[in-house]
């Protein structure tokens, strides 16, 4: 074999080796890397973890209607407040673990509504000044919490 063809095939050596190199780096490192996840979405194994969630609605209504006058007040000055929550789907939360867990989890709603109605009239009233509140709240699918 002359010199040409011995450098030939050592640089050949050279980048297999370089290259199964590499190779061992990337598939140790994806071994190792699950093994030092640090934290997890809303689940962590061995570790103190904390978890918050929650749906939170809220609706207010502030009318005020005052009338004055010399004649009819036939309808007038009526408040009117129609108000509605849905909640549809699930609220799932799970932890794991060797204890330690602090979940919280919740679905709150609420609804206010604040009415005031004066009427001053020289004359008819009659269906005038009320005050008129509609609400309603509905929740469907479940609002689940698991602990390991």
């Amino acid at each position: 074999m002359n010199k040409t063809n011995v450098q030939n095939k050592n640089k050949n050596t050279n980048k297999k080796l370089f290259v199964v190199s590499i190779a061992i780096v990337v598939a140790l490192a994806l071994t190792v890397s699950p093994m030092l996840n640090v934290d997890d979405a809303l689940a962590t194994q061995n570790k103190k973890n904390k978890a918050k969630q929650s749906i939170d609605q809220s609706q207010s209504s502030n009318q005020n209607a005052q009338c004055a006058s010399g004649g009819t007040t036939f309808l007038s000055c009526n408040n009117l407040s129609f108000q509605h929550q849905f909640n549809s789907g699930n609220n799932a939360l799970a932890q794991g673990g060797q204890g330690g867990n602090s979940p919280e989890q919740s679905i709150s709603q609420s609804q206010s509504s604040n009415q005031n109605s004066q009427v001053v009239s020289g004359g008819d009233t009659v269906g005038s000044g009320n005050n008129i509140n509609v609400q309603s709240q509905e929740n469907t699918g479940s609002n689940a919490l698991a602990q390991g």
